[in-house]
């Protein structure tokens, strides 16, 4: 993932609104606390964009805005 990449994702949950939770992303993955959940994706995503172990974080994101824009 590119910084540019990332700073779109970043400035899209800023300027989205806050989702009520619980959030059902997939069988396995539920949101209950929103801002902790995207603190807890974003930040190692800044310290490390490219590192593959970041892979699922950014498909997290990915599918928690493909949500949210499904619902708009």
């Amino acid at each position: 993932m590119t910084l540019e990449e990332l700073k779109q994702l970043e400035d899209f949950f800023a300027n989205a609104e806050p989702q009520q939770v619980p959030i059902y992303l997939n069988e396995a993955t539920i949101i209950t606390n929103y801002k902790h959940f995207l603190e807890s994706h974003f930040l190692p995503l800044r310290l490390n964009p490219d590192a593959k172990v970041n892979a699922p974080l950014i498909h997290r994101l990915k599918l928690l805005k493909l949500l949210i824009e499904s619902n708009a």
